[in-house]
């Protein structure tokens, strides 16, 4: 397994975001761009803040749960906390939700655009402890660029 080339990617995702305002069609070719990229990976996807829970949103892979409530399982966590988190083995995450059973490490990045939590990025591998601390700084960046390109769309997805 080799790592992506976090910097390559950055670039190729402000290529194909920086002149589109279409949150959806943004928040698609980010995941897309991001799950092709990323190896060892059998899930990628956002989930949007609605209200108090997160609603599945563009993906990649088997199909997902639908709501997650805020500071329930990984993907809650990482909205209730704005903090990133990267599990090396969901089975000991206490209140997991399993929505893929193949799914064995996790990291769930938080998205916020102008200081408001619009959603989390979710990445899921089959492998355990798959993500690294380079991956997590690598996927913090991409998430980063992708909610400072969202910044100047007037709605999020």
């Amino acid at each position: 397994m080799t790592e992506p080339d976090y910097r390559l990617l950055e670039s190729q995702l402000r290529t194909l975001l920086e002149d589109e305002t279409d949150a959806l069609a943004n928040a698609c070719n980010f995941v897309g761009l991001m799950f092709n990229a990323i190896d060892d990976i059998n899930w990628l996807g956002i989930y949007v803040l609605r209200g108090d829970e997160l609603v599945l949103g563009p993906f990649q892979g088997k199909p997902g749960c639908v709501h997650i409530a805020i500071g329930s399982g990984v993907c809650g966590t990482a909205a209730a906390t704005r903090q990133t988190q990267r599990v090396a083995d969901v089975q000991q995450f206490d209140g997991h939700i399993a929505c893929d059973s193949d799914s064995r490490s996790e990291i769930v990045v938080p998205l916020v655009v102008n200081e408001q939590l619009i959603g989390v990025l979710d990445i899921d591998s089959a492998n355990l402890d798959r993500f690294s601390a380079a991956d997590q700084a690598g996927v913090e960046r991409l998430c980063k660029a992708y909610c400072a390109l969202q910044s100047a769309n007037s709605h999020f997805i």
